[in-house]
Formats: C-alpha cells, structure tokens, sequence
C-alpha cells in the first residue's frame, strides 16, 4: 500500500471519527433536551414546600407595563414630556434566576380558557374549552398533581385565588367537571378534596340554582359538617392557627359587591385583607413537618385584561407580586427545601405597549390618574342612568377619577396630554348616550362591540382613552394565544427554563416530587 492511499484512509478514518464524536454528542445533547423538558431523569432533593402562583391573564405585555409603572411610581418618569421610562423596577419574581416561556393553546383553541390551561398545568393534559379536569369526551377524569402529593407524600394542600375559589383556576386543582359552570359540583368536590386550606371570594356553588331554587344544602353547611372551619370575618380569618382545616371567605364589608371576589387593588381603602394576606395566612396554617403545595391564583388581573383597564391591571399585577413575595419570604428561612413558581394560564385583552396615537413614546405615568376600577366607575353610571344626570355633570367626574380634561382645559391634548380632543370628547358623549339606554333595551351593532365589547359603554371608552393617551392599547375582549412566562426560584428549578408546553409543567412538578 503506497503513502498516497494511507494517507486517504487515515483522513477517511479520522473523519469518521469526529463525524461519529459529532453525532454521539449531537444525540446526547437532544436527549439532554428531551430530558430537561420532561425531568424524568431528575436526580435532586424533592422540595418540601411548593408555591404555584398563577397570574391569570398575565403574560409579558402585563408584566413589562407593570414594571414600567412601578418604576415611575418608584422613581418618577424620565424624560418625562418624551415618554422615556429606561428605569423598569422589576417585580419580585422578574428576579429569579430561572425564566422560561410556556404555550397555551387547548384540545379547542389558539386562545384557550381558564378551565382547560388549568387542567394542562394541574395534570398535564389537554382538553377544551370550558371542561376542568376531564377529557374531550368530558367522560374521563384526570387525576389533579395537588391530588396525588395528598395521597402519596401527605402534603397538606392550600388553593387561595384574588377571586371566587370555585372559579375555573382554582377548582382545576381540586374538581372534575364537564363544565366550568357546574359550581356546585364543584362546591362537593371541594369539600370532599379533604384539603386543608381554600382562602379568596365567595363560593359561587351558594349561588347556584341548585341552592336558591332545589333547596340543596349550602356547601358552607356541608363543609362545617365535613371537619372546616368556615371564617368570613377579618377577625376570624386573622385569628386561624396553623393545623386548622380552613376556608377563610373574602368578608363581605371588604368584598366586591358584583362578584363577591376581593376588589381591585385601585378601588381599596387600604383596610381589606389583600392576597398577600391570604397568602401569609396560608403559610400559618399549613406549615407542617411533611410539606405542602400551595396554588395562589391573581384572578383579577384576567378581569382587568378582558375589560380593557390598563391601570385595575397594573395594580393587580403589583397585588399578586406582594403575594409572591411572601412565599420568598418563607423561602428565605427554608432556601434547600422550597420550591417557588410564578407563572401564567394564558394572556386576556391583547394588551400592547404602544399606540399608533403616540408613535414610539409612551406616557404611563397618565395611568396614576385613574382612581378608580372600571367596576366602580359603572355604579356610579348606574346612579348616572337613574337620577338623569347631564353629560357636563358626568364629565366633572371623569375628570376627578381619570384626569381627563374637557376640550379648553389648560394643557396639551397630544404628547401625552390629559386634554380631550374633538375627536376624543366627541366619543365618550356617544359612549355616554349608550350608557344612559337601560341595559335590556340596548342594541349593539358590530362595530359597537368593537368599541364596547360587553362593557358599560362609558367606562370602556373612558379607559381606553386614558390607555391611548398612555400609550398602551387592547386588541381583544378575550384571551390571546400569546405565550406566557414561567419563572422558577428553588429546589428544582433549572427545569423550567427553555421553551415548552403547559403540560410540560405538571411533567416537571411530578418528576420532581417522585410522585406516580
């Protein structure tokens, strides 16, 4: 054999081998993935303590808002007459070391609902729309991972949520409905869940036709004769100790008066337990020797997104990152053994940073202007409706609850002005008109619903002049199908990062606890 064909057959083996070096560590990089997704493999420390916090409706959109915000409410704004705000102050949970982004889509939709995003992070599977915990065929049910760390580790379990505890959210970690709307099947299983702590509004299963017009028990009754303790005074949910069996109910002094939920962060006097209290409650009550799993739901902040009110949703937003920072609180005395999630079920509303009114600036600090909630705001339209009130009288409030002024106000009505334009003015008196039609003799064209959706006429408009003049729009009524974040401090956290499903979350939580 000559030199020339040794050397081809060198080159030709030495080749093969960085090509087979190439593949074998391409197919272990891809099994790295496949395993960094799933967790399968997850050879850690089981944590003892687990926080999932759900911000309901909030994706990227509500979280940059909220830090832009929070960093002019901090700061002041920079540049203020150009709209420049280059000092974000993150929210608590923005500082985690671990962040990944998680899709949302269901078995029906791109834009999926509460009840089926829920059922993926609870149980790793896909449904649709509306069904909690149930498959297509709403004749299979799926076992929930609070379900299985209560039967196989004896972790106490807690579910607090901003709004009703049997609302979509909350009950897909404890329910198994066809429907969402099933409250009080849901109220049954909560009882029977046997957990250990429920905490939010009231229970929409005492509302139920079941209750007010078949005379079934009220789930408050069953649930005494069930072993809980039932608090709905400030009193006694403050008063609860740890060990009690509890569901701590939103006091109806410091609740909303529509929904029985806890009111928007805008709209309270400063007294009323917040989620953050719920939150710090919880860990009083289910702090134990085996651990525990607590959900905690911003429901709000959904609410705020599909009425199209930016600032009820920054506030809310910074309500469930005082909630957060509770658990990291707790984390901070218990670091090895705590594991602390943040993430989202899906986006409501479209919301978008930039308005083509405004070019390429924004002017947030317009936001603090608003000192009231768009559900505020519509009982006083109702009084507005029944007493005839005049435009001009109506719009003397506008002013003393949004800052928007009346066209020959002092100041600009562009660059971010509180100056009502022609165009502007022009809206809000027809908005104003419609609000004044009794409710059930309204009709609605195409376009109105465009421009109102199912909302108060005059406060939708309202509120989306004053997001324009921010700077900031809506594009939607109802969810999105934008991608949400995910965020990850404690045992086990370097699962969470990448790009993956919300399945994927239930697959992560139980390799990580080693359930079955």
């Amino acid at each position: 054999m000559n030199k020339t064909i040794k050397r081809i057959l060198v080159s030709m083996l030495a080749l093969a081998m960085v090509l087979g070096v190439g593949y074998t560590i391409n197919s272990q990089m891809k099994r790295q993935e496949v395993e960094t997704v799933s967790g399968e493999n997850w050879k850690g420390k089981t944590p003892k303590y687990i926080f999932m916090f759900i911000g309901d409706g909030m994706s990227f959109p509500q979280i940059q808002a909220t830090q832009y915000y929070k960093g002019i409410e901090e700061h002041g704004a920079i540049n203020a007459k150009e709209g420049n705000y280059p000092n974000p102050e993150k929210l608590s949970f923005m500082n985690f070391p671990i962040s990944g982004t998680v899709t949302t889509y269901d078995s029906t939709s791109v834009c999926p609902d509460s009840a089926s995003t829920a059922t993926s992070l609870s149980t790793g599977n896909k449904t649709i729309s509306s069904v909690i915990n149930m498959d297509e065929t709403k004749t299979k049910s799926y076992e929930t991972i609070t379900e299985k760390l209560k039967k196989q580790l004896g972790y106490k379990v807690g579910i607090v949520s901003s709004v009703n505890i049997d609302h979509a959210t909350p009950s897909a970690y404890y329910a198994h409905v066809p429907a969402r709307s099933n409250y009080y099947d849901i109220g049954l299983q909560l009882v029977d869940s046997n957990f250990d702590y429920f905490a939010g509004g009231k229970l929409l299963s005492d509302d139920s036709k079941e209750v007010k017009e078949e005379g079934k028990t009220p789930i408050q009754t069953l649930a005494k004769q069930n072993g809980y303790t039932v608090a709905n005074t400030k009193s006694d949910i403050e008063a609860l100790k740890n060990g009690d069996k509890v569901i701590a109910l939103c006091p109806d002094d410091e609740a909303e008066k529509e929904s029985g939920a806890l009111k928007y962060d805008l709209d309270r006097t400063g007294s009323e337990l917040t989620l953050a209290d719920y939150t710090k409650k919880g860990i009083e009550v289910l702090d134990n020797d085996k651990g525990f799993f607590m959900m905690v739901e911003g429901g709000k902040i959904d609410w705020a997104g599909h009425a199209n009110d930016a600032a009820s949703n920054i506030h809310d937003t910074e309500s469930f990152d005082d909630a957060v920072q509770e658990a990291i609180n707790f984390y901070n005395d218990h670091p090895d053994e705590t594991l602390i999630l943040v993430t989202g079920d899906h986006e409501t509303g479209g919301l978008t940073l930039g308005f083509a009114g405004t070019n390429y600036d924004t002017y947030l600090q317009n936001l603090s202007n608003q000192k009231v909630s768009y559900t505020q705001f519509d009982r006083s339209i109702a009084k507005y409706r029944e007493n005839k009130t005049s435009f001009d009288d109506a719009m003397k409030d506008v002013e003393t609850n949004f800052g928007l002024k009346r066209a020959g106000s002092a100041g600009e009505a562009t660059k971010g002005g509180m100056v009502l334009t022609d165009l502007e003015e022009a809206k809000i008196k027809a908005a104003y008109d419609q609000s004044m039609i009794e409710k059930d003799k309204r009709t609605q064209d195409a376009n109105e619903y465009v421009m109102y959706g199912n909302y108060e006429p005059f406060s939708v408009t309202l509120t989306h002049i004053l997001n324009n003049k921010s700077g900031v729009a809506f594009s939607s009524y109802s969810h999105t199908g934008l991608p949400v974040a995910m965020m990850a401090k404690g045992s086990g956290q370097e699962l969470f990062s990448g790009y993956y499903d919300n399945t994927n979350v239930f697959d992560k939580i139980k390799a990580i606890t080693k359930v079955e």
